[in-house]
């Protein structure tokens, strides 16, 4: 792809993301069909997929992105549900579909259509979590999907791998196999723990917020690709930097979560814009290798598979969680919900564009993986949200969390006041830092005007009682009365009122 190219491309994929964000329009979906509508008409130029690009470098920042926004303690309260749906899930579908593709088409080798199967197993959640984001799905379901996403993609990239090796001719017995499965899991974990660690310490050593975000958006790459060297998984070393990152960020300075928060969601709408773009587009790449379209129906088959074996493993599940007799099982509802969220997205495509040419059924590969992608992202995902309604299972806007983190931030900074405020401070003006938190400029301004000599003093201990706030709040957090997304916001805001006092925000940020 040429400069003039990417530069059009990327253009266009921003600015039919405008439009989607405009109109309320799932933005992955609309780009998809923009991009498959411009891939018919004539003299419309070749795009191909470059699987190193996705996944050494789309991939990362994705989800390390993901990983800082999620939550460690609500990560591991359903750890269960996101293992069985992001590793068991995976395993069963590559085998159902290279199983049914196999027998479908009998000329494609038995390791070359388990390899189609590992292609096509891991789902991407981008789409599924925007969707029930905005439409209020329940908290424990969102983060069922988010973890799975993060999960899914290291399990199929580890089995695909096993999988070409196999087709390589360069297999070995299962305990080979699962011992590379292990060793990748245990490498890509240790890579990201350290990693993350040493950019912990850095981030809050450095004390320049420029270096800082510089350093993050370093992270995720230097993760997946220290990991890859080492044999691990790169997936999972991004996801296991990112949930620590994530985790420890109120003990990174105000200014480096505030450009933080800024930066990755701008690299997320940029990436997601030209990734789903470039699915589109990729059609005429993916005919050009079929002569014979006697495959599509036996594709079509294979997307019906991929769709059935996850609403039968969801459900199966269930069945399964009532005969042991479990206390909490998942309503019907969120079931439905959760087996129809199985889009796929350009992990698959990035795996199959990275198959040797000269692999047996090559053309077959591409045509299906893109069938599947495709075919689930607009049939599952057009669907969503009239489901996601049709069950009313949206949770309602509930402020108690919030209300009850304020609270307590509030109670703590008027517990220090005795023991912060100089004693030079007059009463009056100590009881103005018991008022709401918008107005403490105001108050600041106030005071400094009727002693300018105070504004020191006045900003220090406004400062102080901030920090003991964030404190409050992080161990309301660790005890498990506080969400994760609640201490974010509330946590925000004091960001933002800190900023304003250090007078930073527009100079800084």
């Amino acid at each position: 792809m040429h400069g003039a190219q990417l530069l059009l491309l990327v253009v266009g994929s921003i600015a039919v993301t405008a439009a989607a964000r405009r109109w309320d329009l799932p933005a992955p979906l609309l780009l998809v069909v923009v991009g498959l509508a411009i891939s018919f008409l004539p003299g419309a130029d070749d795009y191909q997929l470059d699987p190193h690009i996705l996944l050494g470098v789309v991939l990362p920042p994705l989800l390390y992105s993901a990983s800082l926004d999620s939550s460690y303690l609500s990560f591991k309260a359903v750890a269960d549900p996101i293992i069985q749906l992001g590793v068991v899930l995976v395993v069963i579908t590559a085998f159902a579909v290279g199983l049914l593709a196999h027998l479908l088409i009998p000329e494609l080798p038995w390791e070359v259509a388990l390899l189609l199967g590992a292609v096509v197993a891991p789902p991407d959640a981008v789409a599924a979590v925007a969707i029930g984001r905005k439409l209020g799905l329940p908290r424990g379901a969102m983060t069922v999907l988010t973890g799975e996403s993060l999960v899914n993609d290291a399990s199929a990239l580890t089995l695909y791998k096993v999988a070409l090796a196999g087709v390589a001719g360069a297999s070995t017995g299962l305990f080979a196999q699962l011992s590379t499965f292990v060793i990748a899991v245990v490498v890509g974990i240790a890579v990201g723990l350290v990693i993350g660690v040493a950019a912990h310490f850095a981030r809050t050593h450095l004390d320049d917020t420029v270096l800082e975000s510089v350093l993050g958006l370093v992270v995720p790459f230097a993760c997946y690709l220290v990991a890859e060297e080492l044999y691990g998984s790169g997936v999972l070393a991004v996801v296991a930097a990112g949930l620590y990152l994530g985790h420890n960020s109120p003990k990174a300075g105000y200014a480096t979560r505030l450009q933080e928060q800024s930066v990755w969601t701008t690299v997320d709408v940029l990436l997601e814009s030209l990734v789903f773009g470039l699915i589109g587009l990729e059609l005429p790449f993916v005919l050009k290798g079929i002569s014979d379209f006697s495959i599509l129906p036996i594709a079509l088959a294979l997307l019906g598979a991929v769709i059935l074996v996850r609403v039968a493993f969801v459900f199966g599940r269930n069945v399964l969680l009532r005969m042991v007799r479990r206390r909490r099982r998942p309503s019907w509802k969120i079931s439905t919900v959760l087996s129809w969220t199985g889009m796929r997205g350009v992990v698959t495509l990035a795996a199959a564009a990275a198959i040797p040419e000269n692999t047996p059924g090559w053309a077959y590969i591409q045509f299906v993986a893109f069938v599947i992608t495709v075919g689930t992202l607009l049939s599952q995902g057009i669907s969503l949200p009239w489901l996601i309604r049709a069950l009313k299972i949206q949770q309602p806007e509930d402020h108690t969390q919030e209300r009850r983190a304020r609270k307590a931030a509030a109670k703590a900074a008027k517990a220090m006041l005795s023991d912060l405020v100089p004693a030079e401070i007059p009463v009056e003006q100590r009881k103005l830092f018991g008022q709401r938190m918008h107005q403490m400029m105001q108050m600041r301004d106030r005071m400094i005007e009727q002693d300018p000599s105070q504004e020191g003093a006045i900003t220090r201990v406004r400062r102080e009682m901030l920090a003991r706030q964030r404190e409050v709040l992080v161990a309301e957090r660790s005890a498990g009365r506080l969400d994760d997304a609640v201490m974010r916001k509330v946590m925000r805001e004091l960001d933002l009122e800190e900023a304003m006092l250090a007078g930073t925000w527009r100079s800084r940020l």
